[in-house]
């Protein structure tokens, strides 16, 4: 689910990058944020991202227990059908999580999903953060076929995916009850062949952001 209340390569060969001011492995780059594995010892930071009222509702979700959270991203880690990332910004501020998931080799598709930190919205984090992993997909993985669901009202994480190309597909008409209430859920998707046609620049031609 994305949500903006929204096999790590790297982008430099195999040298092991950090990040300016922080102890964060960098394993991805974008125009203004770089992705460091996600690891448990960010629980705390993913539980209180997920505790935000506005958050919750938007991803459709309950917040849980510190200690679920934990237990989650430790069993995620051993997921070989995902990766999930912090998301940083040039001076090490962890600002979002997003991950490619179920990833299906065979027939080339996974699914992608984002969260940011309330303070961090409607900057252009976002798109940005969205833009370097389906980099990463199409350029270090073999996908042909990137997916995002959300609900129908969440216009902001539905105008962060449009201006990361992705193409509404269709609804899913009262798939997700949240609240005591059926939401729609959009469908969109990001195919190879329009990120090949994006004429932006893709992760490993930028240089580290300056601070």
């Amino acid at each position: 689910m994305i949500e903006d209340a929204v096999h790590a390569g790297t982008g430099r060969g195999d040298s092991e990058d950090r990040e300016a001011g922080s102890l964060r492995e960098v394993s991805w780059r974008g125009r203004r944020v770089a992705l460091a594995p996600l690891d448990v010892d960010d629980a705390e930071l993913v539980h209180g991202w997920r505790a935000d009222p506005a958050t919750a509702h938007e991803i459709g979700m309950w917040p849980r227990t510190l200690s679920a959270v934990r237990e989650r991203i430790e069993r995620d880690r051993d997921d070989h059908d995902r990766d999930d990332f912090l998301v940083l910004l040039p001076d090490g501020t962890p600002i979002g999580h997003i991950a490619l998931t179920d990833q299906d080799l065979v027939d080339g598709t996974a699914d992608i999903m984002l969260m940011l930190d309330a303070d961090h919205r409607g900057q252009g984090y976002g798109v940005d953060a969205v833009d370097a992993l389906v980099d990463l997909a199409f350029g270090e993985l073999p996908m042909h076929r990137v997916q995002a669901v959300t609900h129908t009202t969440n216009s902001a994480a539905l105008g962060v995916l449009a201006r990361a190309g992705f193409v509404q597909e269709g609804v899913r008409r009262s798939a997700c009850l949240h609240r005591g209430r059926r939401y729609d859920v959009a469908v969109l998707a990001l195919l190879r062949d329009e990120w090949q046609a994006l004429t932006r620049p893709r992760s490993w031609d930028l240089s580290a952001p300056a601070q």
